[in-house]
Formats: structure tokens, sequence, C-alpha cells
């Protein structure tokens, strides 16, 4: 028990920090490689999509194909597969592009607060004093981050600010869309099939083999982190550590992601991250801790991860 608890949790850091990875290693990629977000999107969805199927048919193909033989729930697998998988994974390259790794996975980690809002106006109930605790540390936190301490000025650009915030919410929209099909069928079907179809459809309305970047081995061994270990494998461990910890443990080490994109760009991007930005991130970060923990006090839907 002890051993299987100490995989868990060395899974659910491991996964994440390869999402933190794979977010700097895309900003290298969109401002020295000439690679566009959209494209990358695009290849990281299809590739994943296909090797996470293949994955989950080699497994159990009779659990991984039943879903299709259900109408409703297959509607439904398609409409998360645009309105949350797609949505979520767009607009987080797009707040790293327009700003930075660090700066985008951490306001990803503020759709906590979106998802309280959320069930504030669903369910016409006041917050809770932790809920408005936690609104409280996410708004500080989201100022700190985004002005670096000077009130009166952005110090990221106003796209890259955004972006996002949009990916708060589509990570919010992310975490509560498929809660019934991942209880009926597992995280592997819904998550492979909804990457391969929004992979599928974005590769053909951005029409990818037309944009391809000029080959290098940086270039392509950077897309290729970025698909297989920063996407696939990533959400294969962060998946295999629920069987081990509670989800609600596995949310708060998911703290990893940002940490390991903070101090990479740091690193080997050059990005100035000070300490009124590491408070903001710490804050924003302390609202995860707060709502997992109420989580374990009360069914409330938990963070997720992209």
């Amino acid at each position: 028990m002890h051993n299987n608890k100490i995989k868990g949790i060395g899974l659910a850091i491991l996964g994440p920090l390869l999402w933190g990875i794979s977010g700097t290693t895309a900003q290298f990629l969109f401002t020295s490689e000439n690679v566009g977000a959209n494209w990358l999107v695009s290849v990281r969805m299809l590739v994943s999509g296909i090797l996470l199927v293949l994955f989950g048919l080699v497994t159990n193909a009779k659990a991984n194909l039943v879903i299709w033989h259900h109408f409703n729930d297959a509607v439904k697998l398609i409409f998360f597969s645009f309105a949350g998988m797609a949505a979520s994974q767009y607009t987080y390259f797009k707040a790293i592009e327009y700003g930075n790794a660090a700066t985008a996975t951490i306001l990803q980690f503020l759709s906590p607060a979106v998802i309280i809002l959320y069930l504030v106006v669903k369910t016409h109930r006041p917050p809770r004093r932790i809920d408005v605790f936690s609104l409280i540390m996410a708004l500080t936190g989201t100022i700190l981050l985004v002005t670096h301490g000077h009130l009166t000025t952005l110090a990221i650009p106003i796209r890259g600010l955004l972006w996002g915030l949009a990916t708060a919410i589509t990570a919010s929209i992310y975490t509560l869309l498929p809660d019934k099909l991942l209880r009926t069928y597992g995280s592997i079907p819904v998550v492979g099939w909804s990457m391969l179809i929004g992979g599928a459809s974005f590769s053909c309305f951005y029409r990818i083999w037309d944009r391809m970047p000029a080959f290098s081995w940086q270039t392509y061994g950077g897309v290729s982190f970025v698909v297989i270990f920063g996407t696939m494998f990533a959400y294969l461990f962060y998946l295999q550590s629920l069987s081990y910890i509670r989800p609600t443990v596995a949310s708060v080490l998911g703290s990893f992601e940002p940490l390991s994109a903070t101090i990479l760009s740091i690193i080997f991007l050059g990005i100035s991250f000070g300490l009124p930005e590491t408070i903001g991130g710490g804050l924003i970060l302390g609202t995860v801790g707060l709502q997992s923990w109420a989580a374990m006090k009360q069914h409330l839907p938990e963070p997720s991860h992209l």
C-alpha cells in the first residue's frame, strides 16, 4: 500500500512536470523556430489522439469503442472535443504565443475561481467563506502576476493576458463538461477520442500540410517532445496516478506544471520573474490547494489539466 502511494505521487508529479516542460518547449518553437500555435495545436492533438486511441484499443478495445454504441453519449463526446478539449488546447498555446509559458500556465490555474463563480450563478447560492477567500487570492495573484507589482501598467502583452484568461475559462469547461462521460467510460477513451476528433478537425481547417515548418532537428525534436512526452505520456502518467492516490492529492501535485514551466522559462528563455509575480503565482496556485481541500469534505469539481 505504501509503495503504491509513493508510485502514485511520483506519477502525479511526473505528468505535470512534462506538461510544464512542454509549455516551455512550445514557447521556444514559437519564438525561435517559426512554428505557429495553430499548427502545433493541430499536430499535438491529432498525433496524441491517434496514439492514445491506439493505446486504448490495444489494452481494452471493447471499453474504448463502447461509447460509440450510445448515440447521446457520442454526441456529448463530439461536443466536448470542440468546446472542451480543442478550446482549452488552443487558448493555452495562444496564451504562450502572445505571452510566455510561465504566465500562461499559471493563469490556467485560475480555473477553480471560474468554477466557483459558475457554481454560484448556477445554484443561486452565495459562495462559501472558503470560496470568497479563494476568489480574493486569485484576483490578487492575477494582478501581481500581470503587473509585476506596478499596478498602473501591464507587464505582459494585452493579448497574452486575454488569451491567458480565456485559458482559465476553457480549462473550467474542460473540467466540468465531461464529468459523466469520464465516470461512465473512463479517462483514456474520452481524452483519446476527443483529442483525435479535435486534432483531425483543426488539421483540416488549418491545412497543416501546407504550413509545415522548415526541417531542423531542433524544430522537429521540440515538436516530437510536445506531442509524445508533453501530451501522451503526461496524460497517461497523470491518469495512472489516480489509481493510487486521491484526485485531490493529484490536483495539488499538478502545481508542478507551472513550477517547471516557470523555472525552465527563467533558465533557458530569459523570462523575468521577480518577487511580485512569484507571490502572485503562489496565490493563484494556493486556490488549487484550498479548493482541493474543500473537495475532500464535499464533492466538487476539481482542477483539471491540459
